[in-house]
């Protein structure tokens, strides 16, 4: 299970319409809890760094960006739980390509953008074989009003 506020749902969401006709991507920082739950903090947006053409179906986050997300997180006492990226045109289920680019452990949130606009957010989590992901359960906060 992963726990986000709707304004990271919503901030996910319009990221990859932003991104649109391609493949956004970055990093979810937030703090893996005792029980095996993860609570998203804050996004860690990254430059797809595929070629052009390849952007509209895949995402490459390259080592040093992947540093300097990780070396932004521990500055705020966060780890890395997981990644998300969109799936222009397509559903928000992981490819076979997602899943052998993919580590145990993480949560895996994939938007579904069609036309521009964002259909539907999902998260996954890769089973510990390796073998496929399982849909992970999204708890949607609210933030608590202020007096």
């Amino acid at each position: 299970m992963i726990r986000m506020r709707e304004q990271h749902i919503n901030q996910i969401r319009g990221l990859g319409e932003d991104e649109y006709p391609y493949e956004c991507c970055g990093l979810l920082l937030g703090h893996f809890e005792e029980d095996g739950r993860k609570s998203l903090v804050e996004l860690f947006p990254i430059s797809n760094a595929r070629e052009e053409e390849a952007r509209r179906r895949r995402f490459l986050i390259e080592p040093g960006e992947l540093l300097r997300g990780e070396r932004h997180a521990r500055e705020r006492q966060l780890d890395v739980i997981g990644f998300y990226h969109s799936h222009p045109e397509d559903s928000g289920v992981p490819s076979q390509y997602d899943l052998d680019h993919a580590w145990p452990v993480y949560s895996y949130v994939i938007v579904s953008v069609h036309s521009g606009k964002a259909v539907n957010v999902f998260s996954w989590e890769m089973q510990e074989d390796r073998s496929r992901f399982n849909p992970e359960e999204i708890v949607r906060e609210k933030l608590a009003k202020e007096n």
